[in-house]
């Protein structure tokens, strides 16, 4: 295939990719949804719903001579079409199944432009084989085996895990409200208004300069007729007799006419340029505060269109709770509310490791297991729960909580000084909710063992790290037996602010100028020492 083909190609691949993940992403969410949804009506409204995400998936992988995803797709259908009909029933292990199924499609789908192996292609006919003896009703024999070399993966649970991760969907694009295009329509219409008055402006100005030119011109003559009435003045004071006196003064009268007559017309280009200077003036500032309140305005708007809901970034949560309470061998609610808050994207993007970590968290330390929930007179399933509030106009809360058997304090003390994070003088004058908060510092963790999930005391570390990096604030509140919320404050968007560059030597550095009370330029000279440092 020459260049052209394989541009045209890399073209349609991208468009795929990003169809695809839609797809794929409202399947998991579908099957999550079955999980939950025990009325027969709704359930079967699901199954339609991911049934068609299916088909779609599969229509889009075969445009674009995808075959490993299309593969997968065809038993999926037949899956959907055995539930639709009632040939086969809704079980943990047809869930799991399916799981195992999207994990696959997700981890193909980052491989598309790099192959796959001879064990993974293996891998997937297995699975393929599988789904299809689901469909046709054929009890599983359990979990595809995964290929010799993803077997060492860290994630029990991240098929194909070794295979290259590719880039989130929300750091691609972003969705964008009608509503909000709107608005950003209408003011790049107002700003077709500014660009005409500032048309009218330079017009205007034009004009002037014009007036002016003839002005100097003006000027220039009476200039060389003063010269002339001064070397007339000059000889007329030499000569003697009447006749000569009286041909000098007729000389200086005819050059002195024009003279006046400038000087009326001088006053008259003055009064002019006065009164065309106030109108441009007035006018001016009338156009800097319209042109200013549209600038405003269009930026304000162009900072929502960047915003996402939060249920951008929690729609990996569901998904991500499943996997890890059934690892951890628990039974896990999710529960989330205030998706339809917006942020930043640029927060979401950063967000999405420490909201991992703490659930991580909250899954594997907080919520028991079924039968020690059960012996506490708790409920066998555990919950989960994230809040998202908007605090005011600029910043946003989400409060992460679980029901489990909250953070021992003691623990964590001791947890921080085995690791060196504070000396025992210090650790006693610490109260109960600064020693809770050492848990944030890395390689403190209250866990026994170590695991694939956790154990080593950096999930939380990294979640301050991230979340005081955005300008935002974590915090926690923990109850023995209750269980443990964590507090997360973050600023709405990024702010970005105007600054001034400054060099000394080859090095260029950027003060914010809300700090800056003046500028100057510094000369070595300029610069004392006082106490053993530079000062200015």
């Amino acid at each position: 295939m020459d260049e052209t083909g394989n541009d045209f190609l890399q073209r349609l691949l991208s468009t795929f990719d990003l169809e695809a993940r839609e797809h794929i992403r409202a399947i998991s969410a579908g099957l999550i949804a079955l999980e939950r949804t025990t009325a027969a009506g709704q359930q079967l409204d699901v199954i339609e719903t991911i049934f068609r995400e299916a088909h779609s998936l599969k229509a889009a992988a075969r445009a674009v001579n995808v075959v490993e995803i299309e593969a997968i797709c065809w038993p999926l259908e037949g899956i959907f079409a055995a539930l639709k009909g009632g040939e086969i029933t809704l079980s943990p292990a047809l869930f799991d199944a399916l799981h195992q199924a999207t994990d696959g499609l997700n981890a193909l789908l980052g491989a598309v432009n790099v192959g796959s192996t001879a064990a993974e292609q293996s891998w997937m006919i297995a699975l393929v084989q599988s789904l299809e003896k689901i469909s046709t009703g054929v009890k599983d024999q359990g979990p595809v085996t995964r290929p010799p070399a993803l077997s060492a993966a860290p994630e029990p649970q991240s098929l194909l895990a070794a295979l290259p991760s590719p880039p989130t969907a929300m750091s691609e694009t972003v969705r964008i409200a009608t509503a909000k295009l709107d608005a950003l329509l209408l003011q790049a219409e107002e700003l077709v208004s500014a660009k005409l008055t500032t048309r009218q402006r330079v017009a205007e100005l034009r004009a002037l300069t014009t007036t002016l030119t003839l002005w100097q011109q003006e000027s220039a003559k009476m200039r060389q007729i003063a010269g002339g009435l001064q070397r007339l003045l000059a000889q007329a004071g030499r000569q003697n007799g009447q006749e000569a006196l009286r041909q000098g003064r007729e000389e200086i009268t005819a050059q002195l006419k024009p003279l006046l007559e400038f000087m009326e017309q001088n006053d008259g280009y003055i009064k002019a340029l006065d009164s065309t200077l106030g109108v441009l003036t007035s006018a001016a500032v009338r156009s800097q505060r319209s042109l200013g309140r549209l600038v405003d305005d269009l930026l304000e708007d162009m900072k929502r269109a960047s915003m996402l809901p939060f249920a951008s970034l929690l729609e990996l949560v569901p998904k991500l709770v499943r996997d890890l309470a059934r690892d951890c061998g628990k039974e896990v609610e999710m529960i989330i509310q205030g998706g339809d808050i917006e942020s930043d994207r640029r927060i979401l993007e950063e967000m999405k490791d420490p909201l991992i970590h703490v659930v991580r968290n909250c899954i594997d330390h907080g919520i028991e297991g079924p039968e020690e929930r059960v012996r506490k007179h708790k409920p066998r399933q555990g919950t989960v729960t994230i809040a998202i509030t908007q605090k005011n106009s600029s910043q946003v809360e989400l409060l992460i909580s679980d029901d489990g058997a909250g953070i021992d304090a003691a623990r964590v003390r001791s947890a921080a000084q085995k690791v060196g994070v504070i000396g025992p003088e210090a650790m006693d004058k610490l109260d109960e909710q600064e020693a809770l908060a050492l848990i944030f510092h890395s390689g403190v963790s209250t866990s026994p063992l170590l695991t694939d999930l956790s154990g080593r005391g950096l999930g939380l570390a990294i979640v301050r790290e991230k979340v005081e990096k955005l300008g935002g604030v974590v915090s926690l509140e923990t109850y023995a037996g209750v269980g443990t919320t964590f507090r997360i404050v973050l600023p709405l968007t990024l702010a970005t602010f105007r600054g001034v560059l400054v060099r000394t030597a080859d090095h260029l550095f950027v003060l914010p100028t809300t700090y800056v009370e003046r500028v100057l330029r510094v000369i070595d000279a300029d610069v004392k020492t006082v106490e053993n440092r530079d000062t200015l």
